[in-house]
């Protein structure tokens, strides 16, 4: 199939550049690991999440992963996968996963940015959505992998609304 543009010049910088300006203003820790590399943690309500960052000029694009505090044994890992459909399912935007050497969980997301005039919203939106994701579904993946509840339960908790704190 014929590409329907020729143009395959990348970001004439490099978009992780911009990233640490982002999640400098937020004042999280982070290290830029290698020139196409960066690694911050964000804290948050649930526990503090380990944020990625790779960016291939190549591919114009940012692969984008937030790692849970949460790990899952072999033995908990297939039924996981079901929750994490579950999960998956109600999400617009970017998709958990197990990483299967380690069994960490993660959000995932790749961003396309060919073409697309960098700005400090497009990367504070990611970020802000994957957050808020990892958080509303951490009760559910915490439930399940240390209390050992059930997929359909353990999804309950993560879908429920609760007001206020306690």
């Amino acid at each position: 199939m014929p590409a329907l543009t020729t143009d395959t010049t990348p970001p004439a910088s490099n978009p992780l550049d911009l990233m640490e300006q982002v999640i400098g203003g937020m004042g999280w820790t982070f290290d830029r690991c290698t020139p196409t590399e960066m690694a911050a943690e964000a804290p948050a309500r649930w526990c503090d999440y380990g944020l990625f960052f790779s960016w291939s000029a190549e591919l114009g694009t940012i692969l984008f992963t937030c790692a849970f505090d949460l790990r899952a044994d072999m033995a908990r890992r297939g039924a996981l996968y079901e929750l994490i459909g579950l999960a998956n399912e109600q999400m617009w935007v970017g998709h958990f996963s197990l990483d299967t050497e380690d069994g960490v969980l993660l959000f995932r997301h790749a961003l396309l940015l060919r073409g697309t005039e960098l700005a400090a919203d497009i990367f504070e939106d990611m970020i802000d959505i994957a957050l808020n994701e990892c958080e509303r579904f951490y009760p559910a993946f915490r439930f399940f992998l240390m209390e050992g509840l059930n997929t359909a339960d353990a999804m309950a908790m993560a879908l429920l609304d609760c007001q206020g704190e306690a």
